[in-house]
């Protein structure tokens, strides 16, 4: 039997809200990617065009999945490291070039 792949990636079309604030306004995108990848929680990746940078700021932390690539992180407010993006992840994984993910989701 094959075995499944640890990252795969699927279209979304429904809206998404992150920590209580309205920070993604994706009604029907087709530009939102659902992230699988075995061992972790789904996660939304979303087109910065579609999330309120201006509530976010970059924090100093950086790590490194050998997976996607290097990441870094955003914060908002005194929530620390509760975003991130891969600004160059490796080859396979250009989907989710510079889009944003949050730790915490809350689908309607």
């Amino acid at each position: 039997m094959p075995q499944a792949p640890r990252i795969e990636l699927h279209p979304v079309n429904q809206r998404v809200q992150v920590h209580g604030k309205l920070l993604v306004e994706v009604i029907k995108s087709t530009q939102t990617l659902e992230l699988r990848e075995t061992g972790y929680p789904p996660r939304h990746y979303f087109p910065r065009e579609d999330v309120r940078m201006n509530l976010l700021t970059l924090s100093e932390k950086t790590t490194h999945c050998p997976f996607k690539g290097n990441t870094v992180y955003f914060s908002l407010g005194d929530k620390k490291d509760i975003a991130w993006s891969y600004e160059q992840p490796i080859e396979w994984m250009e989907a989710i070039a510079g889009r944003v993910a949050f730790g915490e989701e809350e689908k309607e």
